[in-house]
């Protein structure tokens, strides 16, 4: 299920790969892109909404470079995840915001 939604992602929304693989280049990545897949899975929210709000995030995304293609990438994915699950009521913005200053600051630790 999950690969045949992977590959309505084409162009510049397309998840990244090496030899057919799918490239994290850390463990949050994977976390994030697990979760999106997971929840659009379980009915949450329909994956033509994730979708259209990735492809929008890969428009509005400027460039860092120091960061990597994959880290750019699943800046934008979580962007998109953030927004959707804040627009259907499952997160607060402002919840979001204090916990990436929490992580940011060292408050809080990344859990395994």
């Amino acid at each position: 299920m999950a690969d045949s939604k992977l590959d309505r992602l084409t162009g510049a929304a397309a998840v990244p790969r090496k030899n057919g693989e799918l490239v994290f280049d850390a463990p949050w990545q994977s976390r994030a892109f697990g979760l999106a897949v997971g929840l659009a899975e379980r009915g949450v929210f329909d994956w033509e909404e994730f979708r259209s709000r990735l492809i929008a995030a890969v428009r509005e995304s400027g460039a860092d470079p120091g960061a990597s293609p994959a880290t750019l990438y699943y800046q934008q994915w979580l962007s998109a995840l953030e927004a959707l699950l804040c627009e259907k009521g499952l997160l607060e913005a402002r919840d979001v915001a204090t916990r990436a200053s929490q992580f940011a600051s060292g408050e809080r630790d990344e859990a395994f």
